[in-house]
C-alpha cells in the first residue's frame, strides 16, 4: 500500500530548518579545521595511487569532533623502530558548509564531496588526519534528507608529498620530514639562496626546493628533487638569483632523520661485496657522480 498522502516526510521547508541548526550546531560546539585537497600528479593506474601527490590549498571550515572524550585508535606504540602514534578521529562538517568554503574553491578529485585521502588539519591538537572514509549516511535521513559527511580520520604519515598550503604547521611537515641532502658547493659562488625557493641546475634542468643555505660553509640542503643533478653543474635560485657550482656531495645520506642508516649500511657493504665484478641485472651502490 502506498504512503498516506496526507502526511509529508518532510518538505523544503523543514529540511532547510533542520540544516540551519546543523550549521549553528557545528559553529557553537566544533572548532575550526583545515580542509587540505589532494592533488594527483602520476596516478599509477595499475595499483591506484599516486606517490607523487602534493597538497597546495587549504580551506578553513567549522567541524564537530565526534570523538568528545579523546582520540580513538591505538594510541602510542612503542617498537624497535621508534613510537608509532596512530590517532584516529571523526570530524562532523556540514554539507552545505563544504560546498560554500571547500567545494566551490577548490578542484577535487571527485568532486562535490569529502574525498579520502585528502587531510584535514586540527590547529587545536596540532595535528594533520588524513581522510580514511566518508561516512554520507549517518544521522539518516532526517525528514528525508542528510546534512552532514563524516569523516573518519587517522594521523597523517608523510611520504614524501609535496606540501605548499600557507599553513605553517601544515608546511612543517614537509620541511621536518622530506628526504633531503646537503649539497657542498665550490668557492666562487654569488648570491645567497633563500628557504623555500627553487633551485635549477644548468646543465640537467633538474630542479628541487631549498630547505637551508649555510654560506659560511657553502652548504646547501635541498628536498622535492625532480631528478639528479649533474656533477660540477652550476645551480641556480630561481628567486634569489644566486649562482653556486657543486663540489661534493652524498645521494644516500638524508639529513632529514637521524635513524636513516643509508651511508652507513652502504660503506659497511663495500668491504662485503665485490663491486669489481659486472652485474648482469643492472647496477646498484653509491652514483658518486650524480645526486
Amino acid at each position: 500500500m502506498a504512503l498516506n498522502s496526507h502526511f509529508t516526510q518532510g518538505t523544503s521547508g523543514e529540511q532547510d530548518l533542520i540544516e540551519d541548526l546543523v550549521i549553528e550546531q557545528i559553529k557553537m560546539f566544533g572548532k575550526n579545521v583545515y580542509y587540505i585537497p589532494r592533488t594527483l600528479v602520476k596516478e599509477d593506474s595499475v595499483f591506484g595511487e599516486d606517490t607523487l601527490s602534493k597538497f597546495e590549498d587549504a580551506f578553513e571550515i567549522e567541524a564537530y569532533v565526534e570523538d568528545a572524550s579523546g582520540f580513538r585508535g591505538d594510541g602510542d606504540l612503542f617498537s624497535k623502530f621508534g613510537v608509532r602514534i596512530s590517532d584516529q578521529v571523526t570530524f562532523i562538517i556540514s554539507r552545505k558548509r563544504f560546498t560554500e568554503a571547500v567545494d566551490d574553491n577548490a578542484t577535487l578529485i571527485v568532486e562535490g564531496r569529502p574525498n579520502e585521502g585528502d587531510l584535514v588539519h586540527f590547529p587545536l591538537a596540532g595535528k594533520t588526519f588524513e581522510i580514511q572514509f566518508v561516512e554520507h549516511e549517518v544521522p539518516f535521513y532526517q525528514l528525508g534528507k542528510i546534512h552532514v559527511w563524516g569523516l573518519r580520520c587517522e594521523l597523517f604519515e608523510y611520504s614524501d608529498e609535496d606540501i605548499d598550503t600557507g599553513v605553517a604547521e601544515v608546511d612543517a611537515l614537509e620541511l621536518n620530514f622530506a628526504n633531503a641532502i646537503a649539497v657542498v658547493m665550490a668557492e666562487g659562488g654569488t648570491g645567497d639562496f633563500t628557504v623555500g625557493e627553487t633551485v635549477t641546475g644548468g646543465t640537467s634542468n633538474v630542479t628541487a626546493e631549498v630547505k637551508s643555505w649555510d654560506s659560511t660553509n657553502r652548504n646547501l640542503i635541498v628536498i622535492n628533487r625532480s631528478g639528479t643533478f649533474r656533477s660540477g653543474e652550476t645551480i641556480t635560485g630561481g628567486t634569489s638569483s644566486a649562482v653556486w657550482t657543486t663540489f661534493s656531495y652524498n645521494t644516500i645520506n638524508n639529513v632529514n632523520s637521524e635513524y636513516d642508516n643509508n651511508f652507513a649500511i652502504e660503506t659497511q657493504a663495500d668491504a662485503i661485496i665485490d663491486f669489481t665484478e659486472g652485474n648482469p641485472f643492472g647496477d646498484f651502490g653509491n652514483n658518486g657522480g650524480t645526486m
